[in-house]
């Protein structure tokens, strides 16, 4: 195993930092410190945990443009953009501040002969395991809840953005958060597995490919440990006869290029009915046209660097094999000369299944064209995945779209007639493999305490 890890700048390609891994026997005297932490921080109350996060709110936005121009170094995120994550990451603090009490009181049930209470306590150190795209948010979505549940908190973060992990552990511990409550680890894949096999994890949560959620699950579920899984996707938004083709591609591009395209609920697939295919096409391909990639330090660049050269590579391959394979490219589609790991916006179309740019999530600013005969069909295409986070509509029909999204569209999430990422009082999270649980809205709160059962009896 190498002793150290460094970070690159994906626009320049340039070393950033030098990190030293750890070694077992210190990824586990984190962990005990992490349960011992627990043991007494279980014991705090809703109102003092609340005080935290709230005051970590306040020390996110005092620092957002540093947090930013940190991102944009690590990972390439357009700098203009930064500032959103990390407005959101202080809402997701205070809506949990504001909420979480309520959320984890006891409730009172009845019993005959007796009454009785359901209590949710926490049970442990939770170990998350992060990528790279939305390095404070990730974070932010699983901790924040798990610290007000009174679990305490374990951090493997993507290696290439290992200096946002630093930062958010000096933020918590800034704003109150007792030592070890929260502990970033420099550790590998083989060293988590053995974390996950120790008895102080009692759960693991994770975001990433279905690959890793596929090994991680299994782990955890050999030791009887619960997981929770956001596996990604490659999200249809359909666009129906009755669609406004202005708004639908004013939203379809923002909603592809956003973050780079590199989003789990980024636009990904576009299913557009044959009645306004070709008005919503021409729209579609023209604004996708205009946008190009650039400095991501630059305020007026929309687009920036794939995050990693072998992502890019990734993506590449797909966007090719998808052409060999018959599908038609209108716009990019080529690795561009010079340094960092930019890729071009490209649109695919005449797509069937098999294909990779039909069936497989294209992480980069890729979009696939497929059009169908009407909305059957577009409802059957959507659904034709083997994932399903989110998804998106476009028509002036309100009503039935809603129909569609309730009982006709297979996903954890629907945009209906524009776009939006996760907010912190809705449930986030998939079905099929873009995985299990939810985070988000008081759910994440309670995915990992103990629903206890109390009976007294007169």
């Amino acid at each position: 195993m190498a002793n150290t890890h460094q970070t690159i700048n994906p626009a320049t390609g340039e070393v950033i930092d030098t990190y030293e891994l750890a070694t077992d026997e210190q990824a586990l005297a984190t962990l005990r410190a992490s349960h011992e932490a627990f043991l007494d921080w279980r014991k705090t109350s809703f109102e003092e945990r609340a005080g935290i996060l709230r005051e970590i709110a306040k020390r996110l936005r005092a620092n957002k443009d540093d947090y930013a121009a940190l991102m944009t170094r690590e990972m390439g995120k357009p700098i203009a953009q930064g500032g959103g994550e990390i407005e959101l990451c202080a809402a997701i603090c205070e809506f949990t501040a504001d909420n979480g009490p309520q959320e984890l009181a006891d409730e009172q049930r009845d019993l005959d002969g007796g009454r009785a209470l359901v209590s949710y306590q926490p049970i442990g150190v939770i170990l998350g395991i992060q990528p790279w795209n939305f390095p404070f948010y990730q974070v932010v979505r699983y901790a924040i809840a798990n610290i007000m549940a009174g679990n305490t908190v374990l951090l493997k973060h993507a290696p290439n953005v290992w200096g946002a992990a630093v930062e958010i552990e000096k933020l918590f511990v800034a704003a109150g958060l007792p030592e070890n409550v929260f502990r970033s680890l420099f550790i590998d894949a083989d060293q988590t597995s053995q974390l996950i096999e120790h008895e102080h994890v009692r759960g693991v949560t994770l975001t990433g490919s279905p690959r890793a959620g596929s090994a991680v699950a299994a782990k955890a579920g050999e030791q009887l440990k619960k997981s929770v899984l956001e596996l990604g996707s490659n999200d249809a938004y359909l666009v129906l006869e009755d669609a406004d083709i202005d708004r639908a591609v004013e939203t379809c591009v923002q909603g592809r290029i956003y973050n780079n395209g590199e989003t789990c609920v980024a636009a990904k697939r576009f299913i557009v009915v044959d009645a306004v295919y070709d008005a919503f096409r021409e729209k579609f391909v023209e604004k996708m046209r205009q946008i190009e990639y650039g400095d991501p330090t630059d305020p007026n660049t929309a687009l920036g660097p794939i995050a990693r050269e072998d992502l890019r590579d990734t993506l590449h391959d797909l966007v090719k094999r998808s052409i060999d394979q018959g599908a038609t490219c209108v716009c990019g589609g080529e690795i561009p000369d010079g340094p960092g790991y930019f890729y071009p916006v490209t649109v695919l179309e005449d797509l069937k299944p098999g294909m990779p740019a039909y069936d497989e999530e294209l992480f980069g600013p890729a979009a696939s064209l497929i059009r169908v005969a009407d909305e059957a069909e577009a409802i059957r295409v959507a659904n034709d995945s083997r994932y399903g986070l989110g998804g998106g509509i476009f028509s002036k029909d309100e009503q039935r779209a809603v129909d569609i999204a309730r009982n006709l569209f297979d996903t954890g999430m629907v945009n209906i007639n524009g776009y939006r990422l996760a907010q912190p009082h809705l449930p986030f999270g998939g079905v099929k493999d873009s995985g299990y649980g939810r985070e988000h809205g008081g759910f994440g709160m309670k995915e990992f305490v103990n629903a206890k059962s109390v009976m007294i009896i007169d």
